[in-house]
């Protein structure tokens, strides 16, 4: 268990912020509905992006994809699919576990699927950039088209989040 999924951290983070007067209850009620919330963001995204690929083999432009450009989208459909499925699971585990006053275990495991969902929407954008730049412009434009969207997602989705959750964590346990 790293820091950023250390349920005393929540607790510890709160304080330093002075902490809001909620039981347990009721925080882990504000958590489900920021996380179906937040979800509700990234799922168009994902739904139009599964949208699109599933109409482009069907293109007459499609058998003149190189081999290589034919395993980039098969890839970025299969991490699309991965994304779609990890996004939606939050809902259909709080649709199964409904009243059965498991939320807690719901919000952690809901936390993580949209994590990793969100991985795998940000692996499927990139290989969408590479695709699309690899039909249009070829070798280098490509490595850097390539490389710009991942080192973006990379740093804004993880990077920057998940250092100032640690720097926090480390100043409320002092």
């Amino acid at each position: 268990m790293g820091a950023w999924d250390d349920p005393s951290a929540s607790a510890m983070i709160q304080e330093v912020d002075g902490g809001r007067r909620e039981t347990e209850e009721e925080r882990l009620d504000r958590n489900l509905t920021e996380l179906l919330n937040e979800l509700r963001v990234a799922l168009p995204g994902v739904q139009v992006l599964f949208a699109f690929l599933l109409g482009v083999p069907f293109t007459q432009r499609f058998a003149e994809l190189t081999d290589y450009q034919k395993d980039v989208y098969y890839a970025v459909l299969v991490c699309t699919t991965a994304a779609t499925t990890f996004l939606i699971a939050p809902t259909a585990h709080h649709r199964i576990e409904f009243r059965l006053k498991d939320k807690r275990h719901i919000v952690f495991v809901a936390n993580r699927f949209a994590i990793i969902g969100l991985s795998f929407l940000a692996l499927s954008m990139t290989g969408v950039v590479l695709l699309i730049t690899d039909v249009i412009f070829g070798g280098i434009a490509t490595a850097i088209g390539t490389s710009v969207t991942a080192l973006t997602f990379a740093y804004l989705w993880y990077v920057m989040p998940f250092t100032r959750r640690v720097r926090r964590i480390a100043a409320a346990r002092k």
